[in-house]
């Protein structure tokens, strides 16, 4: 029996390619806005909450503009841009083995609630997953992805020593920890976290298939 039975993944980076889809989807927000970005929209760029996002690119936290871009790129990704989001080659078959396998699913995202559930959707993989919790899911917005993943495991008693969470970020890897649960980058997307970026005690996996043989003999 494999050690973990509950399975948490980060979304963005890990399972997903979305980067085109955001991205075009910031540039027609800015676009249509008439505000020029401060920084270049490129990979870099995505992981942090929308807000937050939309914050650093425009170089103001002015509330109303600040509103006007969320406005603009959620017409853009919510309408048509989140359809070019693509899976990671081999992620499919991965929580294909995984459900099969008996083990529980969730994923624990700083992307809105709503786009999440398309995407999933989308790709066929709704089904795969027992839980799908975003920082938007709840009111007021959970403040961090430790919270949310502390909000996870305690809305269905989750026993943290047969959880472990999956992401491709350093912030995925502190939230981990600061819930206790072991963590294991992955290393295919294009999350800031690099192999030689890994703290002492997390793992990687440079591949989905490898990310597998992992979960499933531990």
């Amino acid at each position: 029996m494999p050690r973990y039975t509950h399975i948490l993944f980060d979304l963005d980076g890990t399972l997903i390619d979305s980067a085109p889809a955001i991205l075009a989807s910031f540039r027609d927000a800015f676009s249509h806005a008439g505000v020029k970005p401060v920084v270049a929209i490129d990979e870099s760029i995505i992981g942090p909450p929308l807000l937050e996002t939309l914050q650093l690119l425009s170089g103001s936290t002015d509330a109303a503009l600040i509103a006007r871009l969320a406005d603009g790129f959620k017409a853009s990704y919510d309408s048509e841009g989140y359809k070019q989001t693509a899976a990671y080659a081999g992620v499919g078959d991965m929580l294909k083995a995984l459900k099969d396998a008996g083990l529980s699913l969730s994923i624990a995202t700083n992307k809105r609630i709503h786009p999440t559930r398309l995407i999933l959707a989308h790709l066929g993989w709704l089904d795969y997953f027992d839980h799908i919790y975003a920082l938007d899911l709840f009111e007021p917005r959970l403040p961090t992805k430790a919270a949310m993943i502390a909000r996870l495991l305690a809305d269905h008693a989750l026993p943290k020593e047969s959880a472990i969470y999956i992401g491709d970020r350093s912030e995925d890897g502190e939230s981990a920890d600061a819930n206790g649960l072991p963590f294991v980058a992955a290393t295919w997307g294009y999350g800031s976290l690099s192999p030689e970026a890994l703290q002492s005690h997390w793992r990687c996996a440079a591949s989905p298939a490898g990310m597998l043989a992992g979960l499933t003999l531990d």
